[in-house]
């Protein structure tokens, strides 16, 4: 098959997508190992997500809230769900939603007793967040490294992370005009790891961003917004991200931007792994 069949077999799929909510990457041609003189064939990675009932259409926007990192009725919508999912995911409700079976979508969608549930945190959830902070509050910055919300989201490594993050959850529920800055890593903190022989690991891992509970910061015409910033005598670009958290909003910076040198983007790869770059 040649690279330009390949592309049109793409074509097609992308053209199909919208009905059936399928995912794609571009292929990827390599050699079978051990035979360099066969011919190349295309690898073709397809991803099945599921698609959210209408009856829960709001799932998505709570799964985007770290709100439920507190709030112990709307993570138990999402465990309800699929416990043994959710336990896999480590209580990712994002990540969950594109990973679970679209039967049990389906059945919590007719099941009276968990639309009423729904229905409850919708109405504590909308009731918390549109409350205004007070007319004339100062705007509150704060700044940190690390911001430890939930384990499903970790940009953070232990003490100083968690206590951010509660600075940012009380400042939510103290209803203050209050925004984080941080950084958002591209791999965060390392896990440990213990071998057999008792030896500690570091291991890392690359995070998706439809996992985290994240968006890109744009503009009214929709651009992407950047900022830049002076580092050792050079202009590093910086993407932007928003978190939610209840009420107010976490903007996390990120320097994987093809307009900066390999280093520069190697910045917010790690937590604490800035001085590698």
């Amino acid at each position: 098959m040649s690279e330009a069949s390949c592309d049109q077999i793409l074509a097609g799929l992308v053209e199909g997508q919208a009905a059936a909510n399928v995912s794609h990457s571009r292929a990827v041609w390599s050699h079978p190992a051990g035979r360099l003189a066969a011919p190349m064939f295309p690898t073709l990675t397809l991803e099945i997500s599921p698609q959210i009932p209408a009856k829960l259409g709001r799932l998505p926007e709570l799964a985007n809230n770290l709100f439920f990192s507190w709030h112990r009725p709307t993570r138990a919508l999402f465990e309800e769900l699929s416990p043994a999912l959710w336990g896999q995911v480590r209580g990712n409700p994002r990540q969950l939603l594109r990973c679970i079976d679209q039967e049990a979508l389906d059945t919590a969608a007719a099941d009276p007793g968990y639309c009423a549930r729904y229905a409850e945190v919708l109405e504590v959830f909308d009731e918390y967040v549109n409350a205004p902070p007070p007319a004339g509050a100062p705007l509150v910055a704060y700044f940190c490294a690390e911001y430890g919300f939930n384990h499903g989201f970790p940009i953070y490594s232990g003490g100083l992370g968690i206590l951010a993050g509660d600075h940012c959850k009380a400042a939510s529920d103290e209803r203050l005009n209050f925004v984080g800055i941080g950084l958002l890593y591209g791999q965060g903190y390392f896990t440990q790891v213990v071998d057999s022989d008792g030896v500690q690991h570091a291991e890392y891992k690359d995070h998706d961003p439809r996992d985290l509970p994240v968006e890109p910061v744009r503009n009214a015409e929709g651009t992407w917004l950047t900022v830049t910033v002076p580092i050792a005598g050079r202009q590093v670009v910086t993407r932007l991200w928003r978190a939610a958290i209840g009420r107010i909003s976490v903007i996390l910076l990120d320097t994987n931007c093809p307009e900066n040198s390999p280093a520069d983007r190697d910045i917010t790869h790690r937590l604490y792994g800035g001085d590698d770059a």
